[in-house]
């Protein structure tokens, strides 16, 4: 049987495009030959539609839109993921439609709700071995703990989480010596070096349950946070067989292979170790992918960054280069300008046409540098790409410096963005005059260090906002993760923003990331900033001001934040860990920055709240609207760091 899977990129109830690219997906398998096709988890709806699972009105459409898909199947056996809604109660389910006909719905039996999902707030877990009936428009179809035939292939479901339990418990342990093959539509997340943990669930359960397993993952940045990386794997008795490219632009990637079910199983094999993984290409990828999602979707018109030099800003302003000469490689000029919804007609035809124009051109002779060629003219097209998407500007005062500014404008001029540069002394002047006047004594670096430094961050937000709405662009903000955790950011400040690219990245990986970029990626405009030290440029130049200074080393800060927060470990617990990984380190100095970085971290929850929405990168991040939840007022971790 050839057997296909489809990542799809989806929209939260947006039930054009959903079916569109179900329809396409559909197409597609069938112009292959494929006779069974899986569809990735709630496909129909889209994952993250939230609370609106908890509602009547979505299952009920879903179900009602299901209908429209069912003229498509004739002749080919497709799995659709939907909500469906009994006695107040919302199933995951995966429905399996034939010639026309619905043959029922396999229900989730295991709900994610740690990391990034909250499952169990919006669906009921559906107990093993049970089933019920649903009823619509006169129809009644099974659905519950169910198993499949098609074409004399048996098969049976694991839904995403379902697979991820141990193996005692989980679906496949009932299903073994039932079912051919075990089919697995999923929506799980993107996070650095995730695809091998998916690789080696899906081989090694083939192996383990004698079976063919067929995996496939939704697509995309799909609603604003959470990015899937669309992959789709295929394992037979621990053979893998297929296995896609990820983190695709395409809106529908369908991937198909032939099992030969007649055939015996094959010894089981040894599963095979992946290359170690590439988290910066990796990040390059998902973070590329989930802005041009984020752009098109929220329907805007590029994006204006204020571009300090600094290695935050600079690495959203190469993440947009990458996002064009990514998004162009795979689906060509014209297509990602039209996908990207901003682009006229004209300037389609105008930089797609300069491109392909030179491609058919004979190829320059050896000698000929300086002629044409098409990778020259698609640089350059990129170039044009870049400087409609994105508008920076630096806004200097007396405490910035050459550097920055050198950094800043040679990066924006050698990816094509557009560059502005205007200085805010004479408003910083301003207020801080008006705020003399008013309380009658002078500010000064010794009694208002903060707060002269804050109000330099908040004059740059008005002026850059303007420019944002004026051109209808997505303001980025910059912040990492480890100043979220800490708190060393100014809100309506450097905060300010709609979209936080990178706020789910520690700064020590930025850092090195950019490092990367400036000799894989062949950026050298990032020699600047790769050369000088992370600084908030806030206080007078001759203060020296570095950021690791006023809080502790990177590395270190990234350290503690994981053993609190990933590990879960008291403030004790942490310091003896410390202590035990670096037995030369000096005891008191690590006791000062772990109760440093407690107090921080507790005063500063508010600012987390308050970010911009930021996309889930890594295996964890501070966001309490997607990972990690803390109270805004709260105790503080006095009686724990005393004890210290």
């Amino acid at each position: 049987m050839r057997i296909a899977g489809a990542a799809l990129n989806q929209i939260p109830f947006d039930w054009t495009h959903n079916l569109r690219t179900i329809r396409e997906a559909i197409e597609q398998a069938k112009a292959a030959g494929v006779e069974l096709l899986c569809l990735p988890e709630l496909c129909l709806t889209g994952y993250g539609c939230e609370d609106l699972f908890l509602s009547e009105w979505l299952p009920e459409a879903a179900l009602a839109h299901l209908q429209q898909i069912r003229p498509w199947t004739e002749g080919i056996c497709v799995v659709v993921g939907l909500p469906i809604r009994l006695n107040q109660r919302t199933y995951n389910t995966a429905a399996v439609l034939r010639d026309g006909q619905i043959l029922g719905f396999a229900a989730k039996q295991f709900l994610a709700n740690d990391g990034v999902h909250y499952e169990p707030r919006f669906f009921a877990p559906w107990p093993a071995g049970e089933t019920t009936a649903v009823q619509w428009e006169g129809e009644e179809w099974t659905l519950g703990d169910l198993t499949f035939e098609h074409q004399g292939v048996k098969f049976g479901f694991e839904i995403c989480e379902d697979a991820w339990r141990p193996n005692d418990v989980r679906p496949a342990c009932r299903l073994m010596g039932r079912v051919d093959l075990i089919v697995n539509p999923s929506a799980s997340h993107f996070a650095m070096s995730k695809t091998d943990v998916r690789y080696h669930l899906v081989t090694e359960a083939s192996r383990t349950f004698n079976c063919t397993y067929l995996y496939a993952n939704l697509l995309g940045n799909e609603a604003g946070r959470i990015t899937y990386d669309g992959e789709i794997l295929v394992a037979r008795n621990g053979h893998l067989l297929l296995r896609n490219q990820l983190l695709s632009f395409k809106e529908v990637d369908m991937e198909y292979v032939d099992v030969d079910f007649s055939a015996p199983l094959a010894p089981a094999a040894d599963i095979a170790p992946l290359p170690a993984p590439d988290e910066y290409r990796e990040l390059n990828q998902a973070l590329s992918l989930a802005l041009f999602d984020y752009l098109r979707k929220a329907r805007s018109r590029g994006f204006v960054l204020s571009l300090s030099g600094g290695a935050d800003s600079c690495l959203c302003a190469v993440a947009v280069a990458e996002m064009v000469r990514l998004g162009t490689a795979e689906l060509g000029t014209a297509e990602f300008m039209r996908r990207a919804g901003c682009f006229t007609a004209e300037e389609i035809a105008q930089l797609a046409g300069s491109v392909t124009a030179v491609a058919d051109q004979d190829a320059p002779g050896p000698n000929d540098a300086s002629a044409s060629t098409p990778d020259n003219e698609q640089r350059a097209a990129n170039r044009a790409i870049t400087r409609r998407l994105l508008t920076c500007a630096y806004q200097g005062t007396v405490n910035s410096s050459d550097d920055t500014f050198n950094s800043a404008q040679e990066l924006a001029e050698s990816i094509g963005a557009v560059f502005h540069n205007w200085e805010i002394d004479a408003e910083v002047s301003g207020y801080v005059g008006k705020i003399e006047h008013a309380l009658g004594r002078d500010l000064t670096w010794q009694t208002d260090d903060l707060a002269l430094q804050n109000i330099q961050a908040r004059v740059r937000a008005p002026a850059i906002w303007l420019l944002a709405n004026v051109q209808n662009c997505l303001l980025i903000t910059t912040s990492n993760r480890s100043e979220a955790s800490v708190g060393y950011c100014t809100m309506d400040g450097d905060t300010a923003g709609s979209i936080s690219p990178i706020a789910g990245v520690d700064k020590d990986f930025v850092k090195k990331w950019l490092r990367w970029a400036e000799t894989e990626l062949n950026y050298p405009a990032l020699r600047h900033v790769n050369s000088l030290q992370p600084t908030a440029e806030l206080r007078p130049l001759e203060d020296k001001q570095t950021d690791e200074r006023d809080l502790m080393p990177y590395v270190l800060l990234n350290r503690i934040e994981r053993l609190a927060f990933y590990d879960r470990l008291a403030p004790k617990q942490v310091l003896a860990t410390l202590r035990h990984e670096d037995p030369a380190a000096d005891p008191e100095q690590l006791k000062t920055y772990v109760k440093r970085f407690y107090s921080l971290w507790s005063r500063n929850q508010w600012k987390r709240e308050r970010y911009a929405p930021s996309f889930h990168l890594d295996d964890y991040n501070v966001d309490p609207r997607s990972w990690l939840r803390f109270p805004i007022l709260s105790g503080g971790y006095t009686e724990e760091l005393n004890a210290l």
